[in-house]
């Protein structure tokens, strides 16, 4: 009876938004806030813990490393550099003029003779004495990088970052979790650790999951955090919810990774998910390789310490651009402040550099420069490639019920005298043919070049939208991709991505293209953020929440029961 009563306080209670914390994880940020909020909180996702004496270190960088130069990859990146130039050349400005570049020789000539302006008086220190055990956020980049912490980024690549270093185990990053949203809750959305129960807590989670690290996620969330509720949702669906559309092509492009995949009516469809091992970071390191190639004026940048790596992103943040009118060389200015050293301010030119950094997510030979360009891309893994011991109805559990139940019927059927002909092969069943022909649908070399090399974003949309499984929903596809991310935020690269798709897609689909790429006028960093939180809101989502309660007693049965997405 209690548990009626529940379900009915539950159904009847008026769930306040203000009570409702939605938290989007990141590679790079995380975005925490409740679901009334205007904007999450956004911090570096990142902990640095003190070191023990004689501890072993580790440090996580902010920007991914580069591969070995060698003369292979050096050509390679050259090679495709040279293609991406050329294409820029003969494009046309909006007013029908040829464009024009200004020669890579003029413009390193001018950063060469380019001296920083030292400002006096502007030394600061790094803060390690000051700040405690445990550092999280932004606070990270005040420490010394040579000095005793550790530093530990939980996510990388969208997955866990798991690995066989110090704080590499799935309980490290687990805990590194719990105390870098703690303290988010805590220190800067006011909530005290005695109240957690009065809250719910809803976590945007990858479009492709891996099910067992779902299962951490929510433990963390409601027996450790103590949340009194939660629910999951794929990040490409709460996207569609954030721009306030039925479908989409969703194409995210993430500090780390990049993912594409069809929604409609609230469901990703699973054969059209795959994701990328190359985001935003990547394209931040091209950019890097293109300003050291003009000589680039900051000559002690180190692409491997925090501050520089926050630096060299926020340059390509502020500069990168695929906007066909801007030709030639501009001047641009940036400042670097570090600890232990007076701020400088420092000019220098740029080129065409400004947008062959950001094409490099449609010309993937330029992610060479971190071995992105040949990761295997990722797509759904089935049930029966990620069975879990507690989940009782996975593809092992109903093959196996299935065929008892099958040779049941059979044994009956016989002794009844109503099956004659016993000699019929033993068919797998129903159950077994339909992963067979989801894992050949699903085959991750349609995204692969020849010679392995992965496809660029106009043929991953493509190819993504050509598995959906009819052809009228592949029409309404190419008529809507949405562009969300905080890793392709680049002026222009919108309208790039319509004409590449326009040109390669079949001759039939080739109606009206809409490319969404800041929907309502938000940032399209937040977009996910904020579908997540709609959904909250949304009267029939009172039958989604999990209970502590629920979720101690029946595990990972009551996530494929209530999940929002196909198990």
């Amino acid at each position: 009876m209690s548990n009626l009563k529940d379900l009915a306080d539950t159904s009847d209670q008026h769930i306040q938004a203000q009570n409702i914390i939605v938290i989007h994880p990141g590679s790079h940020y995380l975005r925490i806030g409740r679901a009334s909020d205007v904007n999450p909180v956004r911090i570096l996702h990142a902990i640095a813990r003190r070191r023990k004496a004689n501890g072993k270190a580790h440090r996580d960088c902010v920007l991914p490393s580069v591969v070995e130069k060698t003369k292979e990859v050096l050509q390679e990146l050259e090679d495709c550099r040279l293609q991406i130039t050329h294409t820029l050349q003969s494009c046309m400005q909006s007013d029908g003029q040829r464009r024009y570049a200004t020669p890579p020789q003029q413009i390193a000539a001018f950063n060469r003779r380019s001296q920083p302006e030292v400002v006096p008086d502007s030394r600061n220190e790094w803060h390690d004495s000051e700040l405690g055990d445990v550092v999280v956020g932004e606070d990270i980049l005040l420490l010394n990088p040579a000095g005793e912490y550790n530093v530990h980024f939980p996510i990388r690549r969208g997955e866990l970052n798991l690995h066989d270093g110090v704080g590499g185990s799935l309980f490290a990053v687990m805990s590194d979790l719990q105390n870098i949203w703690e303290y988010v809750l805590q220190k800067r959305l006011h909530i005290e650790a005695n109240k957690m129960k009065q809250y719910r807590a809803v976590l945007v989670i990858p479009d492709i999951y891996n099910r067992a690290h779902l299962r951490e996620y929510v433990t963390l969330l409601l027996n450790h955090i103590g949340f009194g509720y939660c629910f999951l949702v794929q990040d490409h669906v709460s996207a569609t919810f954030g721009a306030g559309l039925g479908y989409a092509c969703v194409v995210d492009v993430g500090d780390e990774k990049t993912s594409v995949s069809c929604v409609e009516d609230g469901i990703s469809h699973p054969n059209t998910r795959v994701r990328f091992d190359y985001g935003g970071a990547d394209v931040t390191q091209v950019f890097y390789w293109l300003l050291q190639k003009c000589a680039f004026p900051y000559r002690e940048c180190d692409d491997t310490k925090p501050l520089d790596g926050i630096l060299l992103r926020r340059l390509k943040e502020e500069f990168g651009h695929v906007n066909l009118d801007v030709c030639g060389s501009n001047e641009k200015a940036f400042s670097v402040h570090h600890p232990e050293m007076p701020k400088r301010n420092y000019t220098l030119q740029i080129g065409d550099e400004a947008m062959v950094a950001p094409l490099s997510l449609f010309y993937t030979e330029l992610l060479a420069i971190t071995g992105a360009n040949r990761t295997a891309p990722k797509t759904q893994k089935w049930c029966s490639s990620q069975p879990h011991p507690e989940d009782c109805f996975d593809a092992e559990y109903l093959r196996e019920t299935g065929r008892r139940n099958k040779d049941n019927l059979e044994q009956s059927a016989i002794d009844s005298g109503t099956l004659a002909n016993t000699d019929a092969p033993d068919d797998d069943l129903v159950v077994d043919g339909l992963e067979q022909e989801r894992e050949t649908k699903n085959n991750d070399r349609d995204y692969l070049l020849p010679g392995g090399q992965l496809v660029g974003l106009d043929q991953a949309v493509i190819q993504s939208i050509e598995r959906c499984s009819n052809d009228e929903l592949k029409r309404k596809m190419y008529g809507c991709i949405l562009i969300v991310g905080g890793g392709i935020k680049f002026p222009g690269i919108g309208s790039w991505l319509q004409s590449q798709v326009s040109r390669k897609i079949p001759a039939g689909y080739r109606t009206e293209q809409s490319i969404v790429s800041s929907p309502k006028d938000m940032d399209p960093e937040i977009t996910s953020w904020k579908g997540a939180a709609v959904m909250s809101c949304l009267e029939s989502a009172v039958e989604l929440w999990l209970t502590e309660a629920e979720w101690t007693r029946y595990g990972l049965r009551v996530l494929r029961e209530k999940a929002v997405f196909m198990w």
